[in-house]
């Protein structure tokens, strides 16, 4: 039975492994709406209940496709989504925006695409520099008074800046990258969020596919996969990489578990406050995601993951431009 974990202080429950929708619609190569909805209501069946996505996917198609995945099934999930990646109708990037009026604009945009009366999370897909986050949670806690929101989410943000946002309003998730090879929030976000009471969300928790062993060359990505384009996926990189996983490997045979439950276990291992959306778009996959609840590491094993993966040892940056994150 999937298990449950609490985000934040202000009531937010949600299933400790979600579902992160934004490869059913762009960025990883084709993919096929009417097998998506069925990956969708799989999930909901396992009890894989948050489900994740934002106006930016596709763009604007994944809200669509949830909210149609969603007919039915409303009152059985926790639906999270985000603002403030602003793409114009051909998919260009037009900045990031935290104006107030386009918080609200965009909040409406979403509930008519998903169909639905209200989002459970609602989160600051990256942070905007030129407005004062309070300005942004400011128009954010006018979408909780009025019902169209139910709780408050950051993303990629620095922790002073989560500090002035929780001022602002209570904030009950962060999410940002956080995996084995990604491990920078523990410096400073974690404790931070520790110290507020805020939830974590692991987003690409198996670092964008690499960690489950399924990519062993750049030609396993399809040709127009974006992560051909990130820098950890690129030449020598690429290689020192794959040479880290092979630990995950050699760990994930000994316990008879598959590398990416491995990789999910470690994440949960962290604390009862971090939850993960890993993404998927296969019905084997999801299984193997929403089992990986059930596999307990021993402390000599959580040890050697640790002594293999310390902070900054994975290859290359996370993204080409790293500008917009931990602002």
């Amino acid at each position: 039975m999937m298990q449950q974990r609490q985000l934040g202080r202000q009531g937010l429950q949600v299933s400790t492994v979600g579902l992160g929708c934004m490869g059913m619609s762009e960025f990883y190569g084709p993919a096929n709406d009417a097998d998506s909805i069925k990956v969708i209501h799989r999930a909901i069946e396992l009890g894989v209940t948050f489900l994740d996505t934002a106006d930016m996917y596709g763009p604007f198609t994944n809200e669509v496709l949830v909210g149609r995945a969603l007919k039915g099934h409303r009152d059985e999930v926790t639906l999270a989504t985000k603002f403030g990646n602003v793409r114009g109708e051909h998919g260009e990037f037009q900045g990031i925006s935290g104006d107030p009026d386009y918080v609200r604009r965009a909040c409406d945009a979403s509930l008519l695409r998903l169909g639905v009366d209200y989002i459970d999370l609602y989160y600051q897909h990256r942070v905007d520099t030129k407005v004062p986050i309070e300005e942004t949670v400011g128009a954010m806690a006018e979408l909780v008074a009025a019902g169209k929101v139910r709780y408050l989410g950051l993303s990629e943000a620095s922790a002073a800046t989560i500090r002035r946002a929780h001022a602002t309003h209570p904030i009950s998730a962060l999410q940002s990258e956080y995996s084995l090879w990604t491990r920078d929030p523990e410096t400073e976000v974690l404790p931070t969020l520790r110290e507020l009471g805020i939830g974590f969300v692991a987003y690409s928790p198996l670092g964008r596919g690499f960690l489950t062993g399924a990519i062993k060359s750049i030609d396993d990505l399809d040709e127009n996969d974006t992560r051909r384009r990130h820098p950890r996926f690129a030449g020598e990189n690429f290689a020192k990489n794959l040479e880290l996983v092979a630990t995950v490997h050699e760990l994930a045979e000994r316990v008879g578990h598959t590398p990416a439950q491995v990789a999910l276990a470690w994440l949960f291992a962290q604390g009862e406050d971090v939850v993960a959306i890993p993404g998927t778009r296969s019905l084997e996959r999801l299984s193997e995601n929403a089992n990986s609840i059930d596999v307990v590491l021993a402390p000599e094993e959580l040890a050697l993951i640790d002594q293999v993966f310390p902070i900054g040892v994975t290859a290359g940056d996370r993204y080409p431009d790293m500008s917009t994150v931990n602002r």
